[in-house]
């Protein structure tokens, strides 16, 4: 593992251990030419994916994008770090073992928002606000009322069950 202070092309690990999830080993490295310590993170991928965004253009699957892009969709929310990790691991997952190489952004996107509206409103509804592209105050209040509407049928369906 290269340095990512000096660029010296030998690190040496000084501890391993699972991360909280357990679907990641956290290794802590130190530099024998700069002294710098830093910690790497070592997962397992079943298989290359490839996306196919909506121009057709073609590129690698990107674990911290995605991971970027739900960070922000809840981003001051009451959620765990942990359990954003978890839904990414998941998401991942879910895509590695399709069995499919090539995956659009649009299963990326749709498996996203699946993942946030069981989380959390807000963040799915800002995570929609960019995916869905809204244009006006018009689209993203359309998109709300519809939120609305599947929650008190979800609410009045489990008074039923009670």
């Amino acid at each position: 593992m290269k340095c990512p202070f000096c660029g010296c092309d030998e690190t040496q690990v000084k501890d391993s251990r699972n991360a909280d999830d357990n679907t990641s080993i956290r290794r802590r490295r130190e530099c024998p030419e700069c002294g710098s310590r830093f910690t790497t993170y070592e997962r397992v991928q079943l298989r290359e994916l490839i996306v196919i965004k909506k121009n057709g253009e073609k590129t690698l699957f990107d674990r911290d994008k995605l991971a970027k892009s739900i960070a922000l969709a809840v981003r001051k929310r009451p959620i765990s770090s942990e359990r954003v990790e978890k839904i990414i691991n998941s998401l991942q997952r879910k895509f590695e073992s399709s069995g499919e190489i090539e995956i659009t952004t649009t299963q990326i996107g749709e498996s996203v928002m699946e993942a946030l509206s069981h989380l959390d409103n807000i963040a799915y509804i800002r995570f929609a606000s960019v995916y869905k592209d809204f244009r006006d105050i018009k689209d993203l209040n359309e998109f709300v009322a519809t939120i609305e509407k599947l929650t008190t049928s979800d609410h009045e369906r489990r008074k039923k069950d009670d």
